[in-house]
């Protein structure tokens, strides 16, 4: 009845509770309800493959919507690159994008590092309030990390 993925996601779900972190609460009160309606077979390997792209596209869409309410418009832009922040920011995405992209190939090649970055993740949105964009930014960090220790080894 209580099979290892269902004590897992109780355990998460009790994390969830203790930590009062809504993301994880939803994230596993939906898989457990997916997965005692008979979805998991092949359902969840699709959440898994198609998740993180349709995470990506609805943060997108809330980061675009300032822009599309009228509220960040052309004239805020070019303020924005006045300031030296600006310039950090802009750097910083186009290094977490760089980062990404080398994280989703390790996430694709090594399983075994997913599981840590995973917990790692659910630790910090659990624990730390952190947001759960952290296994495919820390795959492209912990992929970076360890090009530059093969570089030094």
């Amino acid at each position: 009845m209580f099979s290892q993925p269902v004590i897992f996601l109780l355990l998460l779900l009790l994390i969830g509770i203790i930590a009062k972190n809504q993301s994880i609460l939803i994230a596993v009160i939906v898989l457990l309800i997916l997965k005692a309606v008979g979805f998991d077979s092949k359902g969840f390997s699709f959440l898994q493959s198609k998740g993180i792209n349709w995470g990506v596209i609805i943060i997108t869409i809330a980061v675009l919507a300032p822009i599309a309410s009228g509220e960040i418009g052309f004239k805020d832009l070019t303020a924005a690159f006045k300031s030296p922040y600006a310039w950090i920011a802009l750097i910083s995405g186009m290094v977490v994008a760089l980062l990404a992209k080398g994280g989703i190939s390790l996430l694709a090649k090594d399983p075994h590092i997913t599981t840590a970055l995973v917990l790692g993740t659910i630790l910090a949105v659990s624990l730390f309030k952190g947001v759960a964009v952290g296994p495919l930014i820390g795959a492209g960090i912990a992929y970076m990390a360890m090009k530059v220790f093969e570089f030094f080894k």
